[in-house]
């Protein structure tokens, strides 16, 4: 007979404790650029990436790209994608200028993905952070916990379209080459954000390449 059970692991103060540290650090970045939205902590850094390592990094998105997957099968993500290999040496000194930047531990980072979004591809309104009603939480959970901030770095312009929308704080963000748009996926209080509800607009013209590094409140398996 069961008499109760153990709440799911939600990894809470770590991700308090990520939040905090990270957020201390872009503050005292001068290159950082805290975009000014309510109860959201969303930052963006101008031409962090040149403009020869945007174009490398979009021959290493294609040689990687494949149907995209998510974790449902609500036809969401329309776009092309794919891990990077990180044991590239110029993968890994671009993971490198991330990780530092935002001052955690690599272990704690996933590894990049690549994506490429032709016209009218999208990725519709979603959550980077894991929810108990996903079918891979639990599995998540084991394998680095919650996802707390993501950084993702637009490649290239795009003639049309494309934008990353924010719809619960009214912030869209149109793709510009070698910027870096970093944001917390949690609350202060280290829960999940709604307002981290985001969407990849489809592309009407162009193709767009972007960059994805997702970090996790526990070293990442």
């Amino acid at each position: 007979m069961v008499l109760f059970r153990s709440k799911p692991q939600t990894d809470t103060a770590d991700l308090k404790r990520i939040g905090a540290k990270v957020r201390a650090r872009l503050d005292a970045d001068p290159a950082a650029y805290r975009i000014p939205v309510d109860d959201f902590e969303i930052y963006a850094v101008g031409e962090f990436f040149t403009r020869p390592e945007c174009e490398r990094l979009m021959g290493v998105v294609d040689g990687v790209a494949r149907p995209s997957d998510t974790y449902s099968n609500d036809g969401g993500r329309t776009s092309y994608s794919g891990d990077v290999d990180p044991t590239d040496p110029f993968i890994r000194m671009l993971q490198r200028r991330i990780d530092d930047l935002i001052g955690l531990d690599p272990a704690y980072g996933e590894t990049i993905q690549g994506q490429r979004y032709e016209p009218g591809q999208e990725f519709k309104a979603h959550f980077d952070h894991f929810r108990p009603s996903d079918p891979m939480w639990q599995q998540e959970m084991r394998n680095g916990g919650q996802r707390s901030w993501t950084a993702m770095a637009y490649l290239n312009a795009v003639e049309e379209g494309g934008t990353t929308d924010f719809p619960k704080v009214n912030l869209s963000v149109p793709p510009q080459p070698g910027a870096l748009l970093i944001w917390n996926n949690m609350a202060c209080d280290g829960r999940p954000n709604a307002k981290s509800l985001h969407a990849g607009r489809p592309v009407i013209r162009g193709v767009k390449y972007v960059l994805t590094k997702w970090y996790r409140s526990r070293p990442w398996n």
